[in-house]
């Protein structure tokens, strides 16, 4: 059974990040355009469960399932598209995971969704703040019922994901962070 753990911000996280982003680049090659730092441990300040989400951007989603044996022999458990059509899915670390890699294609829509996630909480910081302790609330309340956890900030979260779109739609990139 996992326990639903929420950690204050580690800078950590970037790091881990940095050193992951460097193995996925060499697993897929000239496939992957640019790779993301996403979720809640891209977020500075904000607490989040310790498991690195990573964003890369392919050339072509229906050549990534062929990556699936170099995936498996680095950690990497292969989910195929788990519920999100276009995406490609894979966590790292079994039950004590690490690691949650979201492919998409160039041109996806999820990807403009996940950067205005990330870049709208990093420029907010009141919205940060507010969904920061929510998790913390009820990673105490839900210790070991990883589905009321993520029942319990589904509505705030989908209200950020509201905001965050239309902002990240109308703002001067210059005010958006990277």
């Amino acid at each position: 059974m996992r326990k639903v753990v929420v950690e204050a911000y580690s800078a950590d996280w970037k790091v881990r990040f940095e050193e992951e982003a460097l193995l996925l680049q060499t697993i897929l090659g000239t496939e992957i355009q640019r790779i993301h730092h996403i979720g809640s441990t891209s977020v500075d300040g904000l607490s989040a469960k310790p498991i690195i989400d990573m964003m890369p951007v392919v050339r072509d989603i229906s050549k990534i399932d062929h990556f699936n044996k170099a995936m498996i022999a680095n950690g990497y458990e292969p989910k195929g598209e788990n519920d999100l059509p276009g995406r490609r899915y894979f966590q790292k670390g079994g039950n004590d995971r690490t690691h949650h890699v979201h492919m998409y294609e160039v041109g996806n829509p999820g990807i403009e969704r996940h950067l205005a996630f990330r870049d709208y909480l990093n420029t907010h910081p009141n919205v940060k703040k507010k969904y920061g302790d929510l998790k913390e609330a009820l990673a105490r309340q839900f210790p070991y019922d990883i589905e009321s956890y993520i029942n319990g900030k589904e509505q705030l979260a989908s209200e950020i994901e509201r905001d965050a779109l239309r902002w990240y739609k109308s703002a001067d990139k210059s005010e958006r962070t990277q």
